[in-house]
């Protein structure tokens, strides 16, 4: 273990002194990308007109450049976009007007959707013009609104799947702006209000980091103002221009936000035999700016009956599904308390407060947390979450506080203390983490490197109770390598945290093991660009390597893996993968209902194919097949997602996912179906009705959930949602709920 870590030493410090030497000539500068905005000379109406005087005299914005699917060019004339901004004491202004048909794609009416290939214009904002976190807002030509946080490099451009986000992006995040948009035969102009209120930034900045983006659906084409390369995102804070104000903004005052909410439901535990249970409740959330930086959240009695249900996958791995946080309180510069360690191991996840293992609600009584910018080189963030006992599981005390300090132009030094206490008299039941970062991220984002470690305490433990991750990264136009190693001691505990791998079941005691273990994962892909070709964007064959060890170095598991992606024009792409398996079962396990799969060492490898049609049109679709070994028996694996959009007011999909695991005599066979059918439909931009059901044989469920949201006021809503859960194996109900909830969002 200590060559490799020498070696990743090594590796970074090459990779410091290459980048020292070659950075001066990767990155906008600044210097052709400026914006001069000036003061309002009158109130802005927002109607999507831009008729005001101060319009008329603002400069405009435009020769915006292609970032994809080239990036060498001015975009098409005919696809021009004019930008402007201007500002009064309480918003800033952005008027564009993006020509071209007005044959728009648009894939829903509701608000913050997930869907790719529509027509949007979006603006990217770092307050503190620094490359490390920021804000995008994003408007179709109907008006619907996305909001988005962006938390430091948002990654290599990928094959984006439907409803699939870049890293480095939490489309969570919700605050209140406004937006107004008229259309004509010939262009579309869009007029945005953001209040001064919502942002993050430094009063002493003359200059903030900006950039403007329009995605032109038909031609599958990405426009950026300032120069974005093809390998990266749009949304990406490394390449933005500069917005300079003539008088920066000064703190707003009055900045409060009271989120009060009340509710009344009805629910029964079909499989506790317990009769009708009603439920009568309210709480509040307020969000308080006590500098324009510095943000102070409180929640009383948090309730989350309203956020989307969990979307169910086929696990046929030996560990947890780690599902994202949805929580509204807990998204706000969550990356200042998340982003440590790698996606595998992370010392703290927020699913861990407020949730059990298995998803069940464990009610808060109360949190506050204060995050943000204290000045322009250091992000903290300090919370605390107290929880109500429930059943077996006693109440608990939760406090985070990290920091992150820029260092050099984009890299970060960064640490966390963590501290799990029961609140009963029993004060030995604690665990506590501290840790400490460094991640070299260069000027253009091309190369990066991090080191870490932590420690976690608990009684009586006094060895054994580290954890430690490093990595280096590149990436070029067409070069994209990258590899980490991390490790977590035996005794390494992160009762905040999220460790996949450290804990194996052991089906024949009917108990899970603890232990230490290192991982390695590289991966490689290089991506060609056929420019003659009028069909295809890019090939990329690719190659990833995981490894995982445990702590005397022998191995658990070795997956290597060969793939091929092609990138079509007309937004389509086909993945073909070749896998190579070695796994060390170190406990019996089993993945049927009959006798465990023995522990021993297994060999086996499997082929996939998967493809996604052109997802602009009505009806789109993405299929998906695979067939090989698995453990010491066959794996077939079906795929098929179908969806219809009725533009713009409805979307209607359907997935089927089989899966049949095959093994010798005596440990069975088994079909695991995953359907999921979707109904979405939008009123209008203020309702929308989305029902959403699962069968999943794996988890033994039929869920039905069906969600009625009005949004009877700017970021205020009223929800009536019912949830409805079954047994797939008896056909008997286990549980069911109907809550109606409203919330209103009061600025003070």
């Amino acid at each position: 273990m200590g060559s490799d870590v020498k070696y990743l030493v090594a590796v970074v410090a090459i990779l410091l002194v290459v980048q020292v030497k070659g950075q001066q000539n990767t990155v906008n500068e600044h210097n052709e990308w400026r914006y001069l905005t000036c003061r309002a000379e009158e109130d802005i109406v927002l109607d999507g007109k831009l008729t005001e005087v101060s319009w008329q005299n603002a400069e405009i914005l435009t020769d915006f450049w292609m970032s994809f699917p080239v990036d060498d060019k001015k975009a098409d004339s005919a696809l021009k976009t004019k930008v402007k901004i201007t500002y009064n004491e309480q918003f800033i202004f952005i008027g564009a007007e993006c020509y071209g048909d007005d044959n728009y794609i648009i894939q829903t009416l509701k608000r913050d959707n997930k869907e790719q290939n529509e027509d949007v214009f979006g603006v990217v904002i770092d307050p503190v013009n620094e490359r490390t976190n920021g804000f995008t807002f994003i408007v179709n030509p109907l008006g619907v609104q996305k909001e988005m946080l962006i938390t430091g490099q948002t990654g290599r451009r990928e094959i984006l799947e439907a409803g699939r986000t870049p890293q480095g992006v939490n489309l969570a995040w919700d605050n209140k702006w406004f937006s107004e948009v008229s259309n004509y035969p010939d262009k579309w102009v869009v007029e945005i209000a953001i209040p001064f209120k919502s942002l993050r930034y430094d009063e002493s900045k003359p200059a903030w980091g900006v950039n403007f983006f329009r995605v032109d659906a038909k031609s599958n084409s990405i426009h950026t103002w300032s120069k974005v390369p093809i390998e990266f995102n749009e949304l990406d804070l490394g390449y933005t221009g500069e917005l300079i104000w003539d008088n920066p903004p000064k703190k707003t005052k009055g900045n409060i936000s009271v989120i009060p909410y009340v509710l009344g439901g009805v629910y029964r535990d079909f499989e506790a035999g317990e009769p009708n249970d009603f439920d009568f409740q309210g709480g509040v959330d307020s969000k308080i700016a006590l500098t324009s930086g510095l943000n102070f959240d409180l929640t009383v009695n948090p309730d989350f009956s309203q956020v989307e249900v969990d979307e169910q996958v086929t696990n046929l791995t030996l560990f947890d599904i780690r599902l994202p946080e949805k929580r509204l309180f807990f998204l706000e510069n969550s990356d200042i308390f998340e982003d440590f360690g790698i996606p595998p191991m992370r010392p703290f996840f927020s699913r861990r407060i407020g949730l059990d293992e298995d998803g069940n609600s464990i009610p808060i009584l109360f949190g506050a947390r204060l995050s943000g910018n204290v000045n322009k080189d250091l992000r903290i963030g300090l919370m605390n979450m107290q929880t109500r006992e429930k059943n077996d599981f006693q109440a608990q005390n939760y406090t985070a506080a990290a920091f992150h300090k820029q260092v050099l132009s984009r890299s970060v030094i960064k640490g966390y203390v963590h501290n799990r206490q029961a609140t009963n008299s029993d004060t030995s039941n604690y665990n506590r983490n501290i840790g400490l970062e460094f991640l070299y991220r260069s000027v253009d984002g091309r190369f990066q490197g991090f080191l870490g470690y932590s420690k976690s305490f608990n009684p009586g433990v006094k060895s054994k109770n580290y954890f430690f991750n490093s990595g280096i990264g590149y990436d070029n136009r067409s070069v994209s390598v990258y590899s980490n190693f991390a490790g977590v001691g035996d005794n390494y505990v992160a009762d905040m945290g999220y460790f996949r791998g450290q804990e194996y079941y052991d089906a024949v005691r009917d108990t899970s093991i603890r232990i230490g273990m290192t991982h390695w994962y590289t991966r490689g892909s290089y991506t060609f660009y056929p420019g003659s070709s009028k069909k295809i964007i890019s090939h990329t064959p690719g190659f990833r390597i995981i490894r995982d060890l445990k702590s005397d170095l022998s191995t658990i598991s070795v997956e290597t893996e060969l793939s091929y992606s092609i990138r079509f024009t007309n937004t389509s792409n086909l993945t073909a993968a070749y896998s190579m398996n070695h796994v060390n079962l170190l406990y019996p396990y089993s993945f049927t209902d009959e006798v465990p799969l023995p522990a021993e060492n297994y060999k086996y490898q499997f082929g996939e194919i998967t493809w996604f049609s052109d997802m602009r049109r009505r009806l789109s679709f993405n299929a998906g097949a695979s067939y090989g070994g698995f453990y010491n028996g066959t794996r077939y694996r079906y795929l098929l997602g179908m969806k219809y959009r009725a533009q713009p007011w409805g979307n209607f999909s359907f997935m089927f996912e089989q899966n049949t695991l095959d093994f010798p005599a005596p440990y069975g066979k088994v079909e695991l179906l995953l359907i999921t059918p979707r109904i979405d439909v939008n009123f209008s931009k203020e309702l929308f009705w989305t029902t959403f059901i699962q069968y999943d044989t794996q988890g033994d469920n039929f869920n039905i959930n069906s969600r009625l949201q009005w949004r009877f006021q700017p970021m205020s809503d009223i929800y009536l949602v019912y949830t409805d859960n079954y047994s797939v194996d008896k056909r008997i109900p286990k549980n069911r709920a109907l809550v109606l909830k409203v919330n209103y969002w009061l600025n003070l």
